[in-house]
């Protein structure tokens, strides 16, 4: 019997990251090496993740390496995990801009009115309510892959967004995969 026999599949937040990591990477395989560094996870973490994305049918390594299945993901992304990760929003602080802050929406958006959501981080100069990310590390993984940033700030406004913000944010999220 293995480990894992008998119990319910469960992602977990940072799986997600995993995820979308390798799907915008969609030109390079990523290594669990590479993953693990970019995403600032251990390799165990990474492996644990692509795991469970697989069984959840989000990943595949049918052609020998892992890669994303695209249709799968912006379904979830689009419908589903803002059920299983909902937003959480903390207290003021400096951070890095995320869902209508975020440079995927913010033009679309007066940035006068209302200070937008960030992902704490001390060395970015944005300040608002903060919004708890998937992963503790997102913030630095975002700073280094733009398109990572561009998906997970989209998925931020529909799973904390007003009906305007999540409709943008859908239709961009359409666009991005």
């Amino acid at each position: 019997m293995s480990p894992n026999e008998g119990k319910q599949l469960a992602l977990k937040p940072h799986d997600l990251v995993v995820v979308v990591k390798i799907a915008v990477n969609k030109d390079r395989e990523m290594l669990l090496a590479e993953l693990s560094t970019e995403l600032s996870m251990a390799i165990s973490v990474i492996h644990g993740s692509i795991r469970r994305a697989e069984q959840a049918r989000l990943l595949s390594r049918s052609a020998g390496s892992v890669r994303a299945i695209r249709a799968s993901l912006r379904e979830y992304l689009m419908f589903g995990a803002k059920y299983s990760f909902p937003g959480h929003f903390g207290l003021t602080t400096r951070g890095m801009p995320t869902a209508i802050g975020a440079p995927a929406l913010v033009n679309f958006f007066d940035q006068g009115k209302v200070l937008p959501p960030v992902w704490p981080d001390a060395e970015s100069e944005s300040w608002g309510p903060s919004l708890i990310p998937l992963h503790p590390s997102v913030p630095m993984a975002a700073k280094k892959d733009t398109r990572l940033y561009e998906v997970l700030s989209l998925f931020d406004a529909i799973r904390v967004g007003a009906a305007r913000e999540r409709e943008l944010a859908l239709t961009a999220l359409e666009e991005s995969f």
